[in-house]
């Protein structure tokens, strides 16, 4: 049976140590300890370790340290994945402050992710954007992505 493909965006990542946000943290932890079992797929991109690299240096450590931690697939943005990103603003889906945002979900369409995972609930981990990437991505040609926070994967039955 094929696992399910599960890509993570950076907020995942940097709620593994983010102080201000306890009861998230404590969540994402229990999220990481799910992806270390191998159950998922995991995805992640260039555009996280860009993200990452904003952080400050012990932070950045933390976090990169958590990432080895798991087994994941290595992608990079392609010319595809960026079109596809500027159809979601062209499309009113999103508006071009939220570019790497569009990038992100881009790159979990191209790759036949089954979901993307999120703390962004904003801009990605929500219904009504939800169904607009969907409706680009149908007729695109594109297979639906669901997006969900952590918490989603948690206390489910297996």
């Amino acid at each position: 049976m094929r696992k399910e493909k599960i890509y993570l965006d950076t907020s995942v990542i940097s709620y593994l140590d983010q102080q201000d946000s306890p009861e998230k943290m404590k969540e994402t932890h229990i999220f990481w300890e799910l992806l270390k079992t191998g159950l998922y797929d995991v995805y992640i991109s260039n555009i996280v370790f860009e993200e990452l690299n904003a952080c400050i240096d012990i932070k950045r450590k933390k976090l990169l340290n958590y990432i080895s931690e798991i087994d994941y697939n290595f992608v990079l943005d392609t010319q595809e994945s960026l079109q596809l990103a500027n159809e979601y603003i062209t499309t009113a889906i999103l508006t071009d402050k939220s570019y790497t945002d569009c990038r992100h979900i881009a790159l979990a369409s191209i790759y036949e992710c089954d979901y993307i995972t999120s703390w962004n609930f904003k801009h990605m981990a929500n219904i009504n954007t939800m169904k607009k990437v969907n409706s680009v991505n149908m007729v695109k040609g594109y297979r639906e992505v669901k997006i969900y926070p952590p918490t989603e994967f948690l206390y489910e039955e297996r």
